[in-house]
This record gives C-alpha cells, sequence and structure tokens, in this order.
C-alpha cells in the first residue's frame, strides 16, 4: 500500500519513479532499513510524482546509500518535500531519542535505536533537486527518453508521469499514475485527461469503491462539529497536513461564511508542518482552480476563518488540551501514527462528549485503522486508553480518485497492452483488476521485474 518506488531500465538509463517510505505496522516499517534492491549510486534520476511521505519519504536514504543523480518535480512538490522531509527526520530522530531514553530505564542501553534517517541526511538530498517540471512540457532525459509531467489533482504540485522510451527499433509510451485526485473538490485544479500509452502502472488506493458525494459529506461534518458542541465536548480531526487540513479549513470557513457553523467557532490547526504547509498553497496559484483563483483575486483568503489558530509551538499545543469543550482540533498524521494528535487523542478519545472525525484513507496496522475497525481500548503514547468518544467516518473528502474515476482515467489511455496495478492493499487490487477490460492485468510482487 505504501512505499511506493519503480525502476525503469532503458538504453544504459536508470530512472527511479518515487522512493517512498512504508507506513504502518512495525513489521511493515521494518523495510524502510532494507536495501532497496538496486544499487543507489547506479540511479540517473528520480522522478518525484509527489510530496507525501510514502512517495518521497525515502529520499534521504537513497543519498546516504550513494544516489548522485537528478531529482525532477513540480515546483511546489518540490516546497512541500522539503517540509515533509526535514519534518520526517526530525520526527525519527526524536522516536531514536526515546527509545534510547526508554532502553537505559530498562537497563538495556546497549538497545540503541538510529534513526532512518538525519535532518543532515535530509538536507543533504536536497542538494540533489534539479529542474523543475512544468505540467505538459516534456523533459529529455537521456536519447530516446522523455518525460513528462501531468497534472495529478491529489494534492499541491502532484503529477502523472508519461516515459517515451526508445530502445533500438522498440518504443514504449508508459504511463505512471502517481496517486491520482478526486474530482470537484476545492483549491486544486482536477486530474488531466490521460494520454495513450502502451504500458499503464496506477494505483488502486480506493479500486472497489465509490466515495460518498462530497456535499453531504461537507454536511454531515458541519453536523458533527453542531453535535458535539451541543455536548459540551471537542471535535478532534486527525489531519494529512497537505491538503487534507486546508481543504478542511477552505469548508469550515464556507460553513461559518453560511451559516452553518457558529461565527466564533475555535479552530486550532495544531501542526507546524500544515502551518507551513498552508503558507506553502498561497505561493503557487498555478495549481489552484477557478474558484480558489478567483478568490484569492478579489483578497478574499479562502483559507482563513474567523476563529482560527494556528499553534507552532509545543507550550501552545499543550494548551489546548486544558480546554475540556466546543474546539474543533486539527492536528497530524492523519493516521494517528505519530505527531500532536496523539496527545489530543489521550486527552479526548476516553471523553462520551467529545468526538473523533476521520476524513482520510487509513492503513492495515495504523491506530486509526484500529479505531475505525472498532476497537474498544487502543494504546496512545504507551497507556491504553478506552474508545469512548463518539467516531465518525466521513469519506467524502478523500483526496484519491475512487474505482470510477480510476477506470475513466484508465480508459482515456487508449487500451494500453499491459496495465501493472500497485499502491492498494491485495484484495481491493484483485477487485479492480476484475473491472478493467482491453487490457492485460499484472498484479506484481515486491521486486519483481518485467520486460516491456
Amino acid at each position: 500500500m505504501t512505499g511506493s518506488c519503480h525502476l525503469i531500465e532503458c538504453g544504459g538509463c536508470r530512472i527511479l519513479v518515487d522512493c517512498g517510505l512504508f507506513q504502518g505496522s512495525r513489521a511493515i516499517e521494518v523495510e524502510n532499513q532494507r536495501p532497496f534492491g538496486f544499487r543507489a549510486a547506479h540511479i540517473d534520476y528520480l522522478l518525484l510524482t509527489h510530496a507525501h511521505l510514502d512517495h518521497c519519504g525515502r529520499l534521504p536514504l537513497l543519498s546516504r546509500r550513494g544516489f548522485r543523480g537528478e531529482i525532477i518535480t513540480t515546483a511546489a512538490s518540490r516546497e512541500l518535500a522539503r517540509l515533509v522531509l526535514l519534518d520526517a527526520a526530525g520526527l525519527q530522530e526524536e522516536e531514536a531519542r526515546y527509545q534510547a531514553r526508554s532502553s537505559a530505564r530498562r537497563g538495556k542501553a546497549r538497545e540503541v535505536m538510529q534513526p532512518l534517517y538525519t535532518t543532515l541526511d535530509a538536507l543533504n538530498c536536497l542538494d540533489y533537486f534539479g529542474r523543475q517540471a512544468q505540467y505538459g512540457v516534456p523533459i529529455d532525459l537521456a536519447p530516446g527518453i522523455r518525460v513528462t509531467f501531468f497534472d495529478a489533482g491529489h494534492i499541491l504540485g502532484s503529477a502523472y508521469l508519461l516515459l517515451e522510451l526508445r530502445e533500438g527499433a522498440r518504443r514504449r509510451r508508459v504511463l505512471f499514475s502517481g496517486d491520482l485526485g478526486y474530482s470537484n473538490r476545492p483549491i486544486l485544479r482536477d486530474t488531466v485527461p490521460a494520454p495513450a500509452a502502451d504500458v499503464v502502472v496506477m494505483e488502486t488506493t480506493y479500486g472497489d469503491r465509490l466515495h460518498k458525494p462530497l456535499g453531504p459529506s461537507i454536511q454531515e461534518l458541519y453536523q458533527a462539529i453542531r453535535d458535539t458542541q451541543d455536548r459540551g465536548g471537542n471535535v478532534v480531526i486527525p489531519s494529512f497536513a497537505l491538503e487534507r487540513a486546508q481543504e478542511l479549513l477552505f469548508y469550515l470557513r464556507e460553513g461559518v461564511e453560511q451559516g452553518a457553523l457558529p461565527h466564533n467557532l475555535p479552530v486550532f490547526l495544531d501542526s507546524p508542518m500544515a502551518i507551513s504547509a498552508t503558507e506553502i498553497f498561497k505561493r503557487h496559484p498555478e495549481c489552484y482552480d477557478t474558484e480558489t483563483a478567483r478568490l484569492f483575486e478579489t483578497g478574499r483568503d479562502p483559507l482563513h476563518l474567523p476563529g482560527l489558530r494556528f499553534t507552532r509551538e509545543t507550550s501552545e499545543s499543550m494548551a489546548i488540551n486544558r480546554i475540556v469543550g466546543t474546539a474543533v482540533i486539527m492536528a497530524g498524521s492523519g493516521m494517528c501514527t505519530g505527531g500532536r494528535i496523539r496527545h489530543h487523542l489521550k486527552h479526548n478519545l476516553w471523553r462520551r462528549e467529545s468526538s473523533l472525525v476521520f476524513v482520510g484513507f487509513a492503513a492495515a496496522g495504523t491506530l486509526a485503522r484500529r479505531i475505525i475497525d472498532g476497537a474498544e481500548v487502543v494504546k496512545v503514547l504507551g497507556e491504553p486508553i478506552r474508545v469512548r468518544a463518539r467516531i465518525f467516518t466521513i469519506g467524502g473528502f478523500s483526496a484519491h480518485a475512487d474505482q470510477g474515476e480510476l477506470l475513466a482515467w484508465h480508459r482515456q489511455s487508449d487500451h494500453p497492452e499491459i496495465t501493472f496495478l500497485v499502491h492498494g492493499e491485495p484484495d481491493t487490487t484483485q477487485r479492480f483488476a476484475e473491472r478493467l477490460q482491453g487490457s492485460q492485468v499484472v498484479l506484481p510482487q515486491p521486486r519483481q521485474t518485467f520486460e516491456i
């Protein structure tokens, strides 16, 4: 499901599409430490589809292990990747220090955990970011190899890629979907139609289902907030710092302006990364849809509402936990695997008057998934917490294309000879494979190699 990384070899040139982090259970995360399955020093180019950790999160490790090639991505993805990688490195260093203290208390000081990579590793990998891709403009990588980035509509700066490959007399047009966005959402433009291709490598995150309609999902969010306020509790929303946090701010502003939410609704964006990401969003109008662009042009900030408070400092975050009711608290991470959300869960999950609202995908093995699946008791920051808060799962806010939109995008590629289905849980991918027509469908295994 996570850890996206694909190697293409053509004409003596080696190209990676993404180099992502594995996320989920401890067993899954062990994969991050293992060898890549290729020599990092032999990679000539890395093409980054977008700045989510499961697509860019092992770039510092790649450079530490010898990569000296060029990383190519969009301008917005470059800015967001810097933010995401430095944050990830800091969290890993913090976790390593915590584990070291824990081992020392148990008298096992030799069991010292090393971070996957350090802040210095993250800074060093940024040196390899080179040309900035523009949507729809081809980039020549080597003789017979060209790449074009297309707007994927997933998060700010996200792209899917068309690789045009020539080796001797053989030619292939290969599409890599990255992650595709869900249409008719605010702020960003929709995914552009796919060009014709011979081979497609595509994600299947939501390949087995259709999303709830967006309009009712927005109303469900408003109702959850109103109901929780009536009970005197807090609304805790685990949110991804990139895209989801900004999208929620957009809808909360609309709710206040339309009278669906109180004018003085206290909203805390308790995520330094989400705060910085929001600032980056405002610097990239080339990614906006028509409505958002118009709001900025008229001097209105679509991501601001009267009761909004940004909390960067740890002391400010801790102060939020003294609020017993009527606040909306947005914090990362979206899957509850780290970050400040865990502290807010510790203070609210056991309270019947509070609510926990999930608005994004939760991978198997994560704390978010266990809560969604109905766990009565979960461990948060090492302490068992009884789940008494009301749990909402609102699917219409997904930043991923659903089954219908994935199928439509695939049809646009004009009956490719081969379709490789990746980036999905096994059952989901299998069900999506059964819906595809007019193409040989392959469900590859990790490290499997194919000649196309």
